[in-house]
């Protein structure tokens, strides 16, 4: 049962609308009754709230919890500083995602001062062969997860440019390993570009990964490389400031 009051959970943190009970019942997958009885059992918590729409929705004990993580991982204290002054210093977004299994977890996002900018959720999940983020934490992830990753990562086409055929994958993640950066030109989405480098533990392998993103009709990836100096230096701060995970 415990499960699948976490499964509940989940689908609620994916519709910030909140959903009704027989929504909620049909993508869980759940008996109505079975479904009632665990949201009122989380509810009794705090966990998860019903709206006088009669809308389900997390409670803020969640966002409580949630809280305490970025302040214990360090994602609030440190990083928020030092990507704000990274924005300042590109103009655009920065984001920030650590490497969970066969995904990147998206921990962190300051806005960009253009008037047109890419966004960034925290808390959202996405994929890693077509992001610069993701790129980084694949190749600077401990030895046997990176060739895990190139072995068995699903490459869906999402994106105009995202790459696809495996080998040429893998001598992609090679080179940002050699070069310690990567950059996504169309690949996640059409007309969006971004550029990433890790944040490096001790050991060289990736306690993170940051980026700078950019829609394409304001620039262009020879343009974007102009952002690694200004990444780099983020990224060594990071690695100092941000606690182990």
């Amino acid at each position: 049962m415990v499960g699948k009051a976490l499964r509940l959970l989940t689908l609620l943190g994916e519709a910030p609308g909140g959903m009704t009970l027989s929504e909620l019942a049909r993508r869980a997958g759940y008996p109505v009754s079975t479904t009632h009885r665990l949201l009122a059992s989380i509810a009794r918590e705090e966990f998860a709230v019903l709206d006088d729409d009669r809308r389900w929705s997390l409670g803020l004990r969640m966002f409580e919890l949630g809280q305490r993580v970025l302040h214990a991982k360090g994602f609030a204290g440190v990083a928020t500083p030092v990507l704000q002054r990274l924005t300042r210093q590109t103009g655009e977004p920065s984001l920030m995602s650590v490497l969970e299994g066969h995904q990147q977890l998206y921990v962190h996002y300051v806005e960009g001062t253009q008037q047109v900018q890419i966004t960034g959720e925290p808390g959202k999940r996405g994929p890693l062969h077509c992001t610069s983020m993701g790129k980084c934490l694949i190749a600077f992830a401990p030895e046997q997860h990176r060739e895990e990753l190139l072995t068995e990562l699903d490459l869906p086409a999402m994106g105009p440019n995202t790459i696809t055929d495996r080998q040429r994958f893998r001598t992609e993640i090679e080179q940002v390993r050699a070069q310690g950066y990567a950059v996504s030109d169309e690949e996640h989405e059409a007309g969006i570009l971004a550029i990433g480098v890790p944040v490096l533990d001790p050991g060289g392998t990736a306690a993170a990964a940051l980026s700078a993103a950019a829609p394409a009709f304001r620039s262009s990836i020879e343009q974007m490389h102009a952002y690694l100096p200004p990444l780099h230096q983020a990224a060594k701060e990071l690695a100092i400031g941000l606690p182990r995970r």
